[in-house]
């Protein structure tokens, strides 16, 4: 029976846990750093660690972010709140026994390569330091903890923070706020500080499509689950033509147009913000060029004064109990890791979660962790063409994605799924 590491006990970490011991597996210890499980999704009002911010809502709907034998509450709406979603995953754990496998409160340090395919694991918790080995490790850790803030000329008088540690409006009532990027966090946050700043505008570099919640009456990942089985091309079309309908030219909303065509770069799902901007609430601007003491000088030369300025640039894809010589995705554009789990030089190694969808991550990690479990009781064997397997999966995204790090790990829900239930069948056929 291996002895089985998981890192991160958050909802891919926990499908993971769950997973292994449906499958048999016993001697799994979940390694998490906080005191209580749901990863990102417990709100905490101090800074300097992940998590959610007051008003988070999922982004994708509840149909569709759900662990495939564990529904969500009936009375849960369509995209529920940060505190509904983390007493589901609570019941979830609570329900399947998951808690005897966590070992709260602790962190992992270090993770290094052993002989004979093991890992030693340094730790840190309540008792202190300390090392244990382990046959099998999983990272399921995520990757929205290292914020990326660009260099940016000059000096700022006011504050710069990133959104990594936003938590709620009301500490910048009545304060001037820049908001930088056009990504969910970035719009979410501009929504909210529109209620209680002086002036909100938010400083768009490119454009980007930002998709409704809700079209046609139902949540939008529910209307793409009804195109999946259309070819690409005139799914891709149809999704641009709804867009076209339901939203008009961006430029009305004072904001660039994408350069890129719908599903070839992530897309931004807020339901508000289009609003905030045609009321006047929210001010669109160019990107930022540098600071000028209360100033922010933007792209075409206009010069405004803020107070404090957010960053809502994004996250370093890279693990800090790794060497960076091990595993250091922070610049790159292609993951070299098949299924995004499965790295070639390190057979007893997985990460789960680490891949970005336009849709939920865990109902897919679910679906890694059962290739996992496989793997560990020996029903299924890790390909031996994994360095072939991987130069093809780079080669061929399932879209044509920009060419940035932030795209490194983005995957189609469908296609992707479709490749993990291929993968699963072959131990089904064995």
């Amino acid at each position: 029976m291996p002895k089985i590491a998981v890192i991160g006990a958050g909802p891919s970490g926990l499908a993971t846990v769950k997973t292994l011991a449906d499958a048999g597996l016993t001697d799994i210890t979940c390694f998490e750093a906080q005191p209580e499980l749901g990863g990102n999704w417990v709100f905490r009002d101090t800074t300097g660690h992940a998590s959610v911010y007051e008003t988070t809502h999922i982004i994708s709907s509840k149909r569709l972010s759900q662990y495939s034998d564990f529904a969500m509450p009936a009375d849960y709406p369509d995209f529920p709140s940060h505190k509904q979603m983390l007493a589901y995953f609570e019941a979830y754990a609570a329900h399947f026994g998951l808690a005897r496998f966590i070992r709260f409160g602790t962190r992992v340090l270090h993770a290094a390569p052993l002989p004979e395919n093991r890992w030693r694991l340094s730790l840190e918790g309540p008792d202190g330091r300390s090392e244990e080995s382990f046959d099998r490790l999983v990272v399921c850790s995520g990757h929205h903890w290292d914020p990326l803030i660009p260099e940016t000329p000059g000096a700022f008088d006011g504050r710069v923070m990133h959104a990594h540690d936003y938590r709620r409006a009301e500490p910048f009532r009545d304060q001037r706020v820049l908001v930088v990027g056009g990504g969910n966090s970035a719009c979410d946050i501009a929504v909210a500080l529109s209620r209680v700043a002086n002036r909100t505008a938010i400083s768009f570099r490119r454009g980007y499509h930002i998709v409704p919640k809700i079209v046609l009456g139902m949540p939008v990942d529910v209307a793409y689950r009804r195109l999946r089985h259309l070819p690409k091309w005139p799914r891709q079309r149809l999704l641009a033509l709804m867009l076209k309908l339901v939203i008009g030219p961006y430029k009305r909303y004072g904001l660039p147009e994408p350069e890129r065509r719908v599903l070839e770069m992530h897309p931004t799902l807020n339901s508000e913000l289009l609003d905030r901007l045609r009321h006047g609430t929210v001010a669109t601007r160019p990107g930022v060029a540098g600071f000028e003491g209360p100033n922010v000088r933007f792209a075409d030369g206009s010069l405004e004064t803020f107070d404090t300025v957010i960053f809502a640039t994004g996250y370093r894809t890279r693990f800090p109990f790794f060497d960076p010589d091990l595993f250091d995705f922070t610049e790159a554009l292609d993951v070299p890791l098949y299924l995004k789990m499965m790295p070639e030089a390190f057979p007893t190694l997985d990460f789960v979660g680490l891949f970005q969808p336009i849709g939920c991550i865990w109902p897919l990690a679910e679906l890694q962790a059962r290739i996992v479990a496989l793997q560990a009781t020996g029903r299924l064997a890790r390909p031996a063409d994994l360095e072939r397997r991987i130069t093809h999966e780079t080669a061929h995204p399932h879209w044509q994605f920009e060419r940035t790090p932030r795209h490194a790990i983005e995957i189609d829900v469908y296609d992707f799924e479709k490749a993990l239930r291929k993968e699963l069948a072959e131990a089904r056929a064995a």
